[in-house]
């Protein structure tokens, strides 16, 4: 069953990104220093450009990797540094075809604990500990995957009612919200510099 997003503001980005698990964990590989939303759409932009409505993590792990860079790197690029990020989405699919039959649903359908389910998501490339904990709040918020103990291994991100991360982000004063949080904290960690 498909879970209602707007993680990308666009209705057809934020589809996919509700039907497909493979989608969610590009956007949140591809959130890095860039706007939520360009990250959040790029599975969309990538699939389109697959001529393809999902994402398949045999055919991007098997794609050329010269040609896959030169298909993110199009314009309007899907990230700011399309090539390094094209190089870390096929090591992210890799591994979900080595560990997971390429199945990304895989790594939190049977889990039976957060503390699990973030070992799960640390594990994958690309993903460090602040990326697994919002991972694993972004399950847990809006896509009903709530092992126990889900909100510990989140974090700060698991947070009732928190505006810290992506995973709060359930429309655009909730997106406001969690800019504002952000620039404040980066305001913060210059200020102690």
């Amino acid at each position: 069953m498909a879970t209602q997003v707007v993680l990308a503001q666009k209705p057809e980005a934020d589809e996919l990104l509700g039907r497909s698990p493979l989608a969610a964990l590009t956007g949140m590989l591809l959130d890095q220093q860039v706007p939520m939303e360009w990250a959040f759409t790029g599975p969309y932009t990538i699939a389109r450009r697959l001529g393809a409505d999902d994402l398949d993590a045999h055919e991007i792990a098997a794609y050329d990797p010269e040609r896959f860079a030169a298909l993110l790197s199009e314009k309007p690029a899907v990230h700011r540094y399309p090539g390094s990020m094209a190089k870390r989405i096929q090591q992210l699919c890799q591994y979900l075809v080595e560990h997971y039959d390429g199945d990304a649903g895989a790594i939190w359908r049977d889990v039976d604990s957060g503390k699990e389910l973030f070992k799960r998501l640390n594990a994958l490339p690309g993903y460090g500990k602040q990326k697994a904990q919002i991972f694993t709040a972004l399950l847990g918020k809006q896509y009903g995957v709530r092992p126990e103990g889900w909100r510990e291994a989140a974090g700060d991100y698991g947070a009732e009612g928190s505006r810290r991360s992506v995973a709060d982000i359930t429309g655009p004063e909730s997106l406001a919200e969690v800019r504002a949080f952000k620039q404040e904290m980066k305001a913060a960690a210059k200020a102690k510099k």
